[in-house]
This record gives C-alpha cells, sequence and structure tokens, in this order.
C-alpha cells in the first residue's frame, strides 16, 4: 500500500509539473485585456504555451523595479537558450496605466513585445479578482493619500492547460535562475 502511493505521487508530480516540482495548483480565470500596443491579449492567446506571470504597476516607486528588472533579465536569458515562453505583466493601476505608458515603460527595460506583454484595460476589481483568485496573490487598493498599490511580488509559471503550477520571487534575483532551470524541464 505505502509503495503504491509513494508510485501514484510521484507520478501525480511529475505529471503535473512535467518535471518539476510544482507548489501550486490553480486555474487561471479566462481574461481578456489590452495589451502594450493595443491590441487585445487573452488566456485563450496563452493555452499551449507555457508562460510567467507577474503583477505590476509603472509609477511603483518600491518592488517593481527589481521585479521589471528580473523579468527583463528573464526574458533575455529565455531568449538566448532558445525557451519558448511568454511574458505576462498585469498592470494592477489600471486607470493610469495605459498602453501608452505600459509600452513606454516596457521599452525602458528593453522588453521584447514579441513575447513579453503588458496589460491594462479593466477596471481595479477585475484585476484584484484575478489576481486573489487566480494566483493567489494579494493586491490591495492604496491606501487614502497614496498612489502606491499593495501587490505581491511573485513570478508565477502557468502550464499550457492554463493551469499556476509554480511560485517564484518576483525581487530575488537568484530565482531567475531557478525559473530557466525548470523551464528548460518542461520546454
Amino acid at each position: 500500500m505505502k509503495r503504491a502511493l509513494v508510485l501514484f505521487l510521484t507520478l501525480f508530480l511529475v505529471a503535473c509539473g512535467q518535471g518539476i516540482e510544482p507548489n501550486m495548483s490553480r486555474e487561471v480565470n479566462d481574461f481578456s485585456f489590452t495589451a502594450q500596443d493595443g491590441t487585445t491579449r487573452s488566456s485563450q492567446d496563452l493555452k499551449g504555451k507555457w508562460w510567467i506571470a507577474d503583477f505590476i504597476f509603472t509609477n511603483c516607486k518600491t518592488v517593481c523595479l527589481p521585479m521589471t528588472a528580473n523579468m527583463a533579465k528573464l526574458q533575455d536569458e529565455a531568449s538566448k537558450q532558445n525557451l519558448p515562453v511568454e511574458f505576462i505583466s498585469f498592470s494592477v493601476d489600471p486607470s493610469f496605466d495605459t498602453p501608452e505608458i505600459l509600452k513606454a515603460y516596457g521599452e525602458r527595460y528593453d522588453a521584447n513585445f514579441s513575447n513579453w506583454s503588458f496589460l491594462t484595460g479593466y477596471d481595479f476589481e477585475t484585476i484584484k479578482e484575478l489576481s486573489v483568485k487566480s494566483f493567489a496573490s494579494l493586491l490591495d487598493a492604496p491606501p487614502q493619500g497614496s498612489d502606491q498599490v499593495t501587490h505581491g511580488t511573485s513570478f508565477f509559471l502557468v502550464n499550457p492547460e492554463g493551469k499556476v503550477i509554480k511560485r517564484y520571487s518576483g525581487i530575488d534575483a537568484k530565482e531567475m535562475d531557478v525559473i530557466l532551470e525548470d523551464l528548460k524541464k518542461v520546454l
């Protein structure tokens, strides 16, 4: 009985994580938002692809700067290693972050927009629901008198079926190597 359970769990983890050790299992709710170039990007566009997601905003004064720098590094390294992965940065300040502002922000980090989309075009409650329900990531509106949104600092690996399977620190530069190793295992 014990052997059967160990075998089942091993097969389950391999099947779910495609060779990596998952630490999450959450379905991403359907979405259809506006990208930095004004086009629509949806969860359906990402079906069949591996992708990395994060939650940022362009006038952030703290954690978004290292997060976006780390995502840029990750995109660059994934490109060098021919890893076909998409990058999605959801704005948590959609009333400020227009497509034009997001495009300029991405350009400051040398984002390659062919596989990195910065999304907006929704209200705060919509992105809060997506962040909390799909990614189990905190998101609160700015406190009175502030424009700084409180949000999680994780990066999330989403599988081709649209399930979040792993969370990583988005502010720890060393985690980018862990993400790259995981991507090599699944791609």
